[in-house]
């Protein structure tokens, strides 16, 4: 079962329970799947998990930037809306890496690389990108790269 059944699935279920909060999330994150599946313009072709995938995260991210947010703003109401939105988001992700074992990816992609300083952000972060894609949040493993190259 592909990731948009299983949302389309989770809707359903919801909407049996009278879930009104799981039920708006769900229905925005299939409206940007659809949205998304419309910009690449074939009108049958289905955006895969990780597509999918992307738009969570991305979802997930607004919901961590609102939380930050609202909390400075002290709108704790707020706040308290969004990290139930994120908890309903965070169901459909996978397990995210610990921080000790993005270190030690870390680690071992500088010295492949042979990185030496601060200017070598930017490529170490694109090849690690690419294999941590959906497994680690992108903010954590910059923090790291940049620690372990100015250390």
């Amino acid at each position: 079962m592909s990731l948009k059944e299983k949302i389309k699935l989770e809707i359903k279920k919801a909407m049996i329970g009278k879930d009104a909060l799981r039920v708006s999330v769900l229905r925005m994150v299939m409206a940007a799947v659809l949205n998304k599946e419309k910009e690449k313009g074939a009108s049958e072709e289905e955006l895969a998990d990780e597509g999918v995938m992307g738009i969570i995260l991305s979802e997930v991210k607004k919901r961590k930037d609102s939380i930050e947010q609202y909390t400075k703003g002290g709108r704790m109401d707020l706040a308290d809306k969004e990290k139930e939105e994120l908890e309903i988001l965070s169901a459909f992700l996978p397990e995210q890496m610990g921080e000790e074992e993005v270190r030690k990816i870390v680690k071992e992609k500088i010295s492949q690389l042979g990185a030496s300083g601060a200017q070598d952000t930017g490529k170490v972060m694109g090849a690690l990108m690419a294999d941590l894609k959906n497994k680690a949040d992108g903010a954590v493993v910059k923090g790291i790269v940049e620690e372990e190259l100015n250390a």
